[in-house]
């Protein structure tokens, strides 16, 4: 017999909760853990856009980025794959959150820079006589 929903006022098993993220949580854990070393050992520990080299003191700021955005689409000839620093890799998340919600960015030209200038006037404006002497 299906569940019920749960009704307005009704309290929620933050137990249950609880149980549900952690598992959620521990299965990506997993998930990452096992194509991260699966690219860690096909890829160089080389940051694919900037360059930066990496060595085992500091391989945990190389993550592995998912080329086509599919955390789930994980080829074992790691063709999905990008090894990327921390910086770079936020950089690539944030153009393609930027590029979906259709802002300035992937594939869109650059907008006109801004040619008001709020303080062209600024010099006459000081150079105004207020009637007081010095």
């Amino acid at each position: 017999m299906p569940k019920q929903p749960r009704r307005p006022g009704q309290s929620i098993d933050s137990g249950k909760l609880d149980r549900i993220v952690a598992e959620g949580r521990r299965n990506a854990e997993q998930r990452q853990q096992g194509y991260r070393e699966q690219s860690l050992k096909i890829h160089p520990w080389v940051c694919g856009r900037c360059g930066r080299e990496f060595t085992r003191a500091n391989l945990h700021e190389l993550t592995v980025h998912h080329k086509d955005h599919n955390h789930d689409n994980n080829p074992p000839d790691g063709s999905n794959w990008e090894n990327l620093c921390l910086y770079c890799h936020d950089n690539e998340h944030q153009r393609y959150e930027e590029h979906v919600r259709g802002h300035e960015g992937l594939g869109k030209e650059e907008t006109a820079p801004a040619t008001h200038n709020p303080f062209a006037d600024l010099k006459t404006m000081l150079g105004k006589d207020d009637g007081k002497e010095d």
